[in-house]
């Protein structure tokens, strides 16, 4: 029989992996929806997102209409729009995949309560993750608290499920007026930045959408797999995927991503070794555990995961979280990542977590300040990975680094961008000095800086804090709640 079905875009934004928009087109035609969601209680989305939102809508809009279908937009409250659309268009099954936020859970929850009791068919799946947050457990069925035992419990679930081919036509559901009425074309949500467009930078960086996520893995796996595990921590060399927000808009699905990999190996497409393809699948595997953490702890984002950091003597500065943000710290690997990130809406891992430490321990701020930019300006601000990687840096969340694990973004930098090549490209005021110099321009000889025509405190800030100095204060603010 054929039924008429409603299939709720949210965070899969692709044809292809995608089960619910899978069930939704074997029903019958189908009215494929998007509600940019302003009235349920959800953490709005940053500006960073908001553009690559804008891009991948349009992107995945011109796929549908390639195979026959079509995407409505509409903005407002999903409680309220959805079950109108669905009685208004005679809508017999509503699909969609399943999101793992507190709020996102409890409007799911609601919804398929009201539709299922005026007899619609509601089905939800599963398309964003390897496994639901409560298949993997301890042996007395409790949540994980540990990323290594956790993973390792989660391999032995065996390989997951095939991914499922795009639809090869989707029928799109003729709607009547009061539903076109409704509807918003893609400008009209102003997810874009306008006056002014600081939108430059990520436009070169990146293409948003299905088409773009595949494409990112394929080359990462033709020429950024091999030599992965060593490289990865490279931020001076092309070295890892790309595809976090490629991953977080639904783009592309973790199963199609260990698929690819396994495929490509066996077929000698990609020249990495296991050891570099197991590296890579740990960073899958980090992300599977900040879903569960977040989906057993809903404040992930707002609260210290370890309630010792309640006590935690932060010493709050505006001023200095203002030069933290706007990469003028006066140390050079911070202002790199940071300005990275302004540019093009991405930061290299590795210096995530080297100005991330640098906050939180050298210049004693909350690690929610951190989290609170990184969501407004992350293409991939994912509020699991985000919060749990916070949490991980300042020592206060699951399986944390410890406190007193304070990185030295000197050390680091001469480490992982040894000829400075990163800094160089990011802090061009600084590409005179020698190699030597570049990551502590500070103690660079008068000579040295006056032939690179760097003058500190001038053309490039002196540090915001003595480097030991800051250390030792974070060492002592630890002390007062060690218990």
């Amino acid at each position: 029989m054929t039924e008429r079905a409603l299939h709720w875009f949210r965070n899969d934004l692709r044809l292809a992996d995608n089960p619910a928009l899978a069930a939704a087109t074997e029903s019958g035609p189908v009215l494929c929806l998007y509600i940019l969601d302003n009235g349920s209680g959800r953490r709005p989305i940053g500006g960073a997102s908001r553009w690559w939102l804008s891009r991948s809508l349009d992107a995945l809009g011109t796929a549908l209409a390639a195979k026959g279908g079509r995407l409505v937009l509409m903005r407002g409250d999903p409680a309220v729009l959805l079950p109108r659309v669905v009685k208004e268009a005679g809508i017999k099954l509503v699909t969609w995949n399943r999101r793992y936020e507190a709020a996102e859970i409890a409007l799911d929850r609601t919804l398929k309560e009201d539709l299922s009791g005026n007899g619609i068919d509601v089905r939800s799946f599963n398309g964003h993750l390897l496994n639901e947050p409560w298949q993997v457990t301890t042996t007395t069925g409790q949540p994980m608290k540990v990323f290594t035992p956790y993973w390792r419990a989660a391999r032995q679930k065996g390989e997951p499920a095939v991914p499922i081919p795009a639809p090869g036509r989707i029928r799109a559901l003729p709607l009547p007026d009061s539903i076109e009425s409704m509807a918003a074309p893609l400008p009209n949500l102003d997810l874009e930045p306008r006056k002014p467009d600081w939108a430059g930078g990520m436009r070169d960086a990146w293409m948003p959408g299905e088409a773009g996520a595949t494409a990112r893995l394929d080359d990462f796996l033709g020429s950024g797999l091999a030599g992965y595990a060593v490289d990865r921590d490279r931020p001076d060399r092309a070295a890892t995927s790309r595809l976090s927000p490629h991953l977080h808009f639904g783009e592309i699905g973790p199963r199609q991503i260990w698929h690819a990999l396994h495929h490509a190996r066996a077929a000698g497409e990609a020249a990495g070794s296991e050891q570099d393809a197991e590296k890579f699948l740990s960073e899958i595997g980090w992300r599977e555990f900040s879903h569960h953490l977040l989906f057993h702890n809903p404040e992930l984002a707002t609260r210290n995961y370890d309630q010792r950091f309640d006590a935690f003597p932060w010493r709050p500065d505006e001023t200095a979280l203002r030069r933290w943000q706007r990469g003028q710290t006066g140390v050079p690997l911070v202002d790199a990542g940071m300005r990275e990130l302004w540019t093009t809406g991405w930061m290299h891992n590795r210096v995530r977590m080297v100005v991330a430490s640098f906050l939180i321990k050298h210049l004693l701020q909350d690690w929610r300040a951190g989290e609170a930019w990184f969501w407004d300006t992350l293409v991939d601000a994912d509020a699991a990975n985000n919060a749990a990687s916070w949490q991980w840096v300042a020592g206060s969340g699951a399986d944390a680094s410890p406190y007193f694990r304070i990185f030295n973004p000197v050390t680091q930098g001469e480490t992982h961008d040894p000829k400075g090549s990163y800094v160089r490209q990011w802090v061009p005021v600084l590409a005179g000095l020698s190699d030597g110099d570049i990551h502590q321009p500070w103690k660079a000889p008068e000579k040295a800086l006056r032939e690179a025509g760097v003058r500190i405190g001038e053309t490039y800030p002196a540090p915001l804090v003595d480097l030991a100095f800051g250390r030792q204060r974070a060492l002592d603010a630890f002390a007062t709640i060690r218990g």
